[in-house]
């Protein structure tokens, strides 16, 4: 029996990645058709046209303005150098965002270079004249300018720096393919529009300590306010202040089309919404999968005033000497495969940008029907505050913050872990669900070999989500605990 069990396994292996390399194949076709169908529908509901990452183009025909966007590459991640009212800010650029190798991206820059390679060999000076089109950008100091490098800078990141920046495009809210329901623009009042959507519970007078909860992706407040909140005991809600934010793009926080969704944009808004308006000084972070990455973030920067980390399913993929960190996280996250059906979701929502805008048309854009439906089916018995969470934001918003914080933070990971293990001393308590097929519990084990102090809980029979839906009583008591022995440790 254990032979042919061996061979049930191996078989269904086999037969999942036959399926996805034909299913995934036929999805990098129909992206491709899909861009075509959205640069056309763009210019006609908004009279331009929009960029995208699978486009071609040059950008150095785009930047303008007198050098307000400045690029340069050390060997590492994309980094983008912007300069605005005499700030110079260093964006972290995932290169997940233009760069996922598929089939028919190998065969499209196949046939490119043989093309090339016809026309070089046909005329050297055809060479030479294209290498001068390619951009130029010199990173200028108060010192001796440094000597200039080539780099390729791909258009779309250039055109929507130079709309956030120089404000160059007036971009409509919400756009033709986004909800325009009050939830989801109520930010786009003037008052609005620079905070975060913060939900405050518990003490207001006299608060003991200050709780920041921070959710995961494709996800917002509720998540938190829904089942922990309404479990705490009285005499937690008398000392502590619990804050769960809607992150920037998610839930009824701001969704700015312009945004890059960078990890520095998400920590910018989380102080100027809750740490400096609340006065936080010292606090404890609850978070949840990409959370988690935000939460270490804010404990890197913030060491002496947290009180304890709590991170549930943190995505921390080590990367493997050799490998390029973004490119590797995405795979493991997205592996291009139909099995799961977890992974499949991932897979299409990482890998295809025409594809999940179409699928944020479909339920992002309507999610007040999909709300109603699954209302009348369930009678109101059941709550709904996921079905909300889950399709309350933009593509714009999803796409980069997949990109540009869980690949694009892979290779800063393992440092803030190392910040945490040596100068934080707060308590450190992983949760991970035993059956959570998208982030398994390998990641939870990797952040304790990094901070060996963490106290690591496997809850059995429990996935992703579930770790917290369904055992909110008891989380809510584990929560609890954390905080009241941390207090009587400091």
């Amino acid at each position: 029996m254990g032979s042919v069990g061996v061979a049930m396994k191996v078989f269904g292996r086999v037969l999942n990645d036959v399926v996805s390399f034909f299913v995934f194949s036929a999805l990098d076709l129909l992206d491709v058709l899909l861009c075509m169908v959205y640069k056309l529908a763009d210019y006609a509901f908004e009279s331009e046209w929009k960029p995208c990452y699978c486009s071609s183009s040059s950008a150095g025909d785009r930047i303008t303005g007198g050098g307000n966007i400045l690029v340069s590459e050390r060997g590492g991640p994309s980094r983008v150098v912007c300069l605005c009212n005499s700030k110079i800010q260093l964006e972290d650029i995932s290169d997940t965002l233009f760069d996922r190798p598929s089939l028919v991206s190998d065969v499209c820059k196949s046939t490119a270079e043989e093309l090339k390679r016809l026309k070089s060999s046909s005329s050297s000076s055809s060479l030479s004249s294209s290498s001068g089109k390619k951009s130029r950008f010199v990173l200028q100091k108060s010192r001796p300018a440094l000597r200039s490098s080539a780099v390729t800078i791909n258009s779309t990141i250039v055109e929507m720096l130079q709309g956030k920046i120089g404000r160059l495009k007036s971009t409509p809210i919400p756009r033709w393919s986004d909800c325009d329901c009050t939830t989801c623009t109520s930010w786009s009042s003037s008052s609005s529009k620079e905070t975060l959507f913060v939900h405050v519970e518990g003490a207001k007078e006299n608060v003991k300590e200050d709780v920041l909860f921070i959710h995961g992706f494709i996800s917002s407040s509720k998540f938190w306010t829904e089942t922990v909140f309404e479990n705490f005991r009285d005499e937690t809600k008398r000392d502590y202040r619990l804050i769960a934010v809607d992150l920037l793009g998610f839930g009824r926080s701001p969704k700015p089309a312009d945004s890059l969704y960078t990890l520095r944009e998400h920590l910018d808004m989380i102080e100027r919404s809750v740490l400096e308006p609340y006065n936080v000084k010292s606090f404890h972070i609850v978070a949840h999968s990409l959370g988690c990455i935000l939460a270490l973030a804010i404990a890197v920067k913030y060491p002496n005033s947290i009180k304890s980390l709590t991170l549930l399913a943190p995505p921390y993929f080590p990367v493997p000497k050799g490998e390029m960190g973004t490119q590797f996280v995405l795979r493991r996250v997205a592996p291009r495969r139909v099995w799961p059906l977890i992974a499949f979701g991932a897979s299409v929502a990482g890998w295809y940008e025409h594809i999940s805008r179409t699928i944020c048309l479909v339920i992002c854009k309507n999610h007040r029907i999909w709300d109603f439906f699954a209302k009348q089916i369930t009678r109101h018995r059941v709550k709904t505050f996921l079905i909300e969470g889950f399709m309350c934001h933009t593509h714009n918003a999803a796409w980069h913050t997949l990109h540009n914080i869980i690949c694009g933070s892979a290779g800063k990971i393992g440092g803030y872990l190392d910040t945490v293990n040596e100068r934080l001393t707060c308590d450190v308590t992983v949760f991970h669900g035993r059956d959570d097929e998208l982030l398994p519990v390998e990641c939870s084990e990797a952040v304790r070999s990094k901070i060996p102090r963490a106290h690591l809980k496997v809850v059995e029979k429990k996935d992703h989500i579930t770790i917290v839906v369904g055992r909110q009583k008891a989380f809510a008591r584990e929560l609890e605990e954390i905080w009241n022995n941390s207090s009587k440790n400091n």
